[in-house]
């Protein structure tokens, strides 16, 4: 059974970091590409960056460009999001996701497996 389970999510001040980690179980990820999104309360969810499945290409959203990375582990089928400068409208439920192929993946609907999400919450 495919797993995808998120840790790291929590409460911060602004302008602090946190990093969260999304664990992937069930298969081998190494060649899956992966996401992260997230979704505020009464918004739609929204792309917040990708990763190819070797982990050479990234891309975050322009809305944390330049605060947020995303890299990954691959022999630890672990896939992370660094955020720093943390800022009280980053405040969501944020999701990781893998999807059957090997490029950047910026599409909700493209992705396969899905977490259950981890609560980040950044006070002002």
């Amino acid at each position: 059974q495919v797993q995808l389970v998120e840790s790291g999510g929590g409460l911060v001040q602004a302008g602090g970091s946190l990093r969260l980690s999304c664990a992937a179980s069930g298969r081998p990820f190494s060649s899956y590409a992966r996401g992260w999104f997230r979704q505020a309360p009464g918004k739609e969810r929204e792309f917040v960056a990708a990763i190819s499945s070797s982990g050479g290409s990234t891309y975050v959203a322009d809305s944390v460009k330049g605060r947020f990375t995303i890299f990954r582990d691959n022999a630890r089928n672990t896939v992370y999001l660094q955020m720093n400068s943390l800022k009280a409208e980053d405040t969501a439920v944020y999701y990781c996701a893998a999807a059957r192929d090997y490029g950047l993946i910026l599409t909700e609907g493209l992705y396969d497996y899905w977490g259950q999400g981890t609560q980040v919450t950044v006070s002002s």
